[in-house]
């Protein structure tokens, strides 16, 4: 079935939308991380402008995170103190990012700067994931032939962090430090919310366990809730000023999205978590290659002609 979607100007196949937002779903549900990196780059691969699948993505992860924070508020492992600074931050690194991306869209630029920004930010995490995850399978073979594998890198903050003035105390995330800290950290991922359409919980929960040291049982449940706020500031920002969010294309995606991700979920319980990073590894970088391909590959026409709006 074909929907016209009003905001990218196409029609579109339904059930081809549902199924790339089931992937996408069961692989968050699998990995454990937002899809939104890999949501954009698959609906361009598709045809969708770039400017709207980015805005478009953003709403659909805007939902998604919803129900994961949820369940990790009933558990109490959200820390609300550090959750506000990282929000506080998002929201004012959105705006700077709205910014850049109206500049990049009055010049006519958008496009292919959202492109060159996932060839190399996918290519830059691809690699680091995967020279991790290779590092996990040699300690996983070394312990399952009786060896004894290198210590892994313990929780603490970088002395960067601790050198920031004005430290206060999170309790539940057992830190004292400067609150500048995490606020830049929002801010960075509020940035590269609106210009990349992404969650950035791949990009927060790293930063949040070895920059910043919190600790592990509150890092998830606390990005989780985060990124519900950024990525709603996000979705009414692309609203108002570059008006590209697409809600047809955005319903679609989230309606795949939750179904594909309860799936993932119960895929994942069967994997080695070694294995599972490896495979997300190589998929960061299928997808950076894709993109890479995709901006130096000659067209078939080099002029098109577009109605005017």
């Amino acid at each position: 079935m074909d929907l016209y979607l009003p905001i990218a100007e196409m029609s579109v196949n339904a059930l081809v939308i549902i199924l790339l937002g089931g992937g996408v779903g069961f692989l968050s549900g699998m990995f454990g991380v937002g899809g939104g990196f890999l949501t954009t780059p698959l609906l361009i691969f598709y045809g969708i402008p770039p400017a709207v699948a980015v805005a478009s993505s953003a709403t659909q992860i805007t939902g998604a995170s919803v129900s994961g924070a949820l369940a990790y508020w009933r558990r109490g492992q959200v820390d609300l103190k550090m959750g506000g600074v990282l929000v506080a931050g998002g929201v004012i690194g959105a705006g700077i990012g709205q910014i850049i991306f109206r500049a990049l869209q009055k010049i006519g630029q958008i496009d292919v700067a959202i492109n060159i920004i996932y060839v190399l930010f996918l290519g830059g995490i691809g690699s680091l994931m995967l020279k991790e995850a290779l590092g996990a399978l040699r300690r996983a073979r070394v312990i399952a032939a009786g060896g004894s594998a290198p210590p892994v890198r313990t929780r603490r903050h970088m002395p960067l962090v601790a050198a920031l003035p004005g430290k206060m105390r999170f309790y539940k995330s057992g830190l004292y430090i400067s609150p500048l800290a995490p606020l830049l950290l929002g801010a960075l991922v509020g940035v590269l919310t609106v210009i990349m359409g992404i969650g950035g919980g791949f990009i927060m929960v790293p930063a949040m366990l070895y920059v910043l040291g919190m600790s592990a049982s509150v890092v998830v449940g606390t990005s989780l809730f985060q990124i519900i706020f950024v990525t709603a500031a996000t979705t009414m920002l692309h609203a108002t000023s570059s008006r590209s969010v697409d809600i047809v294309l955005a319903l679609l995606l989230l309606l795949g999205g939750v179904a594909g991700a309860q799936l993932g979920v119960r895929a994942a319980q069967r994997l080695a978590p070694e294995r599972l990073r490896l495979a997300l590894a190589l998929i960061v970088l299928a997808v950076a290659a894709r993109l890479l391909i995709g901006l130096t590959w000659t067209p078939a026409s080099l002029y098109a002609l577009y109605p005017s709006q």
